[in-house]
């Protein structure tokens, strides 16, 4: 009752701002909440958005599932053998401060226009941050448990799956949420840049135009969808970690 009680607070308090600085900054900056709903909710109703939105439903998918599975993947190698992590874990540090737009030029030329290049992008941004909570989480696993997976004398693949990953889950899924926060991003930098089709498309031709209306609508509806997803994971995350 009092986490709802905090959240209603917390989205009146946001729609209170909002409402103040429309009010301060005129509909030539922004739109007001009201107009904001309302025009999202016209958008939602048009045929001719939802291939946008599939669009990049579609590359944040794929890009999830790489971004997640191989982060996954190679965390728990890095974490389990540690000469390999201590080597990597500065490297992964330095690419995850590294500004992936730098690197876009050279993912359009490996890739070319379209959805591979947006997957790509979108999985550079998330891919590492799942490593590196990975490699941490398994990296800290109590001795014990690696000890007794051992003294079965367990394969590294059944120690991995009935251990290690275990163990180790309530880290995972925390890198799990920051991984699909910034995949999300990356894919929308890349619909951007480089792309007919997709939220991003939509967006960066709002902005040429200066069409504050669908700017908003735009992203109010990808604040929600980010939202949403967030709080399922921070919720599994909160009662792994119990």
């Amino acid at each position: 009752m009092k986490r709802s009680m905090d959240f209603l607070l917390l989205a009146l308090t946001i729609l209170v701002l909002w409402q103040g600085m429309f009010w301060w900054a005129g509909e030539e900056a922004l739109s007001s909440p009201a107009e904001t709903f309302r025009f999202a909710g016209t958008l939602l109703g048009r045929a001719n958005f939802y291939p946008h939105l599939w669009e990049s439903l579609k590359a944040l998918g794929y890009s999830l599932l790489i971004a997640s599975l191989g982060g996954l993947a190679l965390g728990i190698m890095l974490g389990a053998h540690k000469p390999s992590g201590q080597v990597m874990e500065p490297v992964l540090v330095g690419l995850y401060a590294l500004p992936k737009v730098t690197l876009y030029p050279v993912i359009l030329l490996l890739f070319g226009l379209g959805l591979p290049a947006k997957v790509a992008f979108g999985a550079i941004h998330g891919i590492i941050p799942v490593t590196i909570f990975t490699l941490n989480a398994v990296r800290n696993i109590r001795p014990v448990y690696i000890r007794t997976a051992k003294t079965l004398r367990l394969s590294p693949f059944t120690a991995a799956r009935t251990v290690l990953l275990p163990a180790a889950l309530p880290e995972i899924v925390s890198g799990q949420r920051i991984g699909f926060s910034l995949t999300l991003l990356g894919v929308l930098l890349g619909e951007m840049f480089a792309s007919q089709r997709g939220l991003g498309f939509l967006l960066m031709n709002a902005i040429s135009i200066n069409d504050v209306r669908m700017i908003m609508a735009i992203a109010l509806i990808l604040f929600t969808f980010a939202v949403t997803v967030s709080a399922g994971l921070l919720a599994l995350d909160r009662r792994l970690h119990r």
